[in-house]
């Protein structure tokens, strides 16, 4: 393997490997173990050996392949989080099914992915392959501390809008769905998520009622993973969802999500806001990424705005929350534990961007309240 191992600096993490292909297997035994602060400490060929295993060996990381006989990664991944929560990195086919699997698996509470690479593969395939296996691995490990916390009790609450034998919309709950007056509707919210981030904001945008201002999102996704995304929240929902398109004229009622690989920012057009997507420079090694978003809200949009990070690794989003308050804007950020990591948040937060932190299940109601207050102080301004 190219990539260079990284010194140990504590006990090694305890990896158990679960795909139905030895070949596979192999492989990602070979990678891990190159590494000195991470282990196999088993192999499974399908969910009832992994079961058996993982009570034997109570493993820090789960790689865990989607298609399997016998017992799909899906149902597996719910059983395991609810009966025995831990960091679980899903592998995953480049394909449409593979993404949209990926997809409610991230929904599901799967810390992150790797795409398998092709059938033929190539020497290049497998460095990029094994790196990164590597750095899903560290992300799952240092996770681990805000899955315990959380537990199940984030799924539990979502299951019937994040199995794929659920009602097609959510309604919301009842503070979230509280009306909201012409000078919220006119405002701007803007979101920003990572690592974690599919499921925090499938449970924030299913509890906002139809009547939002419009709301725009950067999720650390690759194509085709962000139109995928878009679709599946469109039908759990009551806005509506689609991945941005360059020149999009922001309306209420509707989500608009960065495109895989594309930076999305906010403009002012004749008709008011509308979507700019930049193919410029990953920015902190991300793109799209949350801080040229939360950037353009706070010029564009200034006090008649407000931004929300959630669970996610890194400081992204954190430098552009705080120009965003700095414009008058109100902000939030998911609090130690409800986040998988407690990365984002906490940047943002040691650095003075976030106002108020709140747990997941209350962030919903805690936009909709700050969307009244600026709904008031927009009918003060008029007075």
């Amino acid at each position: 393997m190219a990539h260079t191992p990284t010194p140990i600096t504590g006990e090694p993490t305890r990896v158990i490997v679960v795909d139905d292909s030895q070949f596979m297997r192999d492989l990602i035994s070979q990678i891990v173990r190159v590494e000195p602060d991470m282990r196999v400490v088993a192999t499974a060929e399908d969910p009832y050996d992994a079961r058996e295993k993982i009570k034997l060996h109570s493993p820090d990381v789960v790689l865990l392949d989607i298609e399997m006989p016998r017992m799909d990664g899906l149902t597996f991944l719910e059983k395991i989080m609810r009966l025995r929560p831990m960091p679980v990195v899903m592998v995953s086919t480049l394909t449409v099914a593979g993404g949209e699997a990926t997809i409610k698996a991230l929904s599901l509470g799967a810390v992150d992915f790797v795409s398998k690479p092709s059938a033929q593969v190539r020497p290049d395939q497998v460095e990029e392959f094994a790196a990164d296996i590597v750095a899903k691995v560290r992300i799952a490990a240092a996770s681990a501390p805000g899955i315990a916390r959380r537990g199940y009790a984030g799924v539990a609450n979502n299951a019937t809008t994040l199995t794929p034998s659920s009602p097609a919309k959510s309604s919301g709950d009842g503070q979230a769905r509280a009306g909201l007056g012409m000078g919220a509707r006119n405002a701007l919210v803007a979101i920003g998520a990572s690592t974690g981030g599919i499921e925090a904001i499938t449970t924030v945008v299913c509890a906002l009622p139809k009547t939002m201002p419009p709301i725009v999102i950067v999720q650390h996704l690759p194509q085709p993973f962000t139109r995928l995304f878009a679709a599946r929240l469109n039908s759990l929902c009551e806005l509506r969802v689609k991945e941005a398109e360059q020149g999009d004229v922001l309306h209420p009622g509707h989500v608009y999500i960065a495109p895989g690989n594309r930076h999305l920012r906010v403009g002012r057009g004749v008709s008011g806001y509308v979507t700019l997507l930049g193919d410029d420079e990953p920015a902190g090694g991300h793109r799209p990424a949350v801080n040229p978003l939360f950037s353009s809200v706070a010029k564009y949009a200034g006090k008649d705005a407000v931004g929300v990070i959630l669970s996610g690794m890194g400081a992204d989003g954190a430098a552009g929350l705080l120009e965003m308050r700095l414009a008058g804007a109100l902000t939030l950020g998911q609090d130690a534990g409800s986040c998988v990591v407690y990365g984002m948040p906490k940047a943002a937060w040691e650095l003075g961007a976030v106002q108020r932190q709140e747990p997941l299940n209350a962030i919903a109601s805690a936009l909709v309240s700050c969307l009244h207050t600026l709904d008031s102080a927009s009918t003060s301004r008029r007075a």
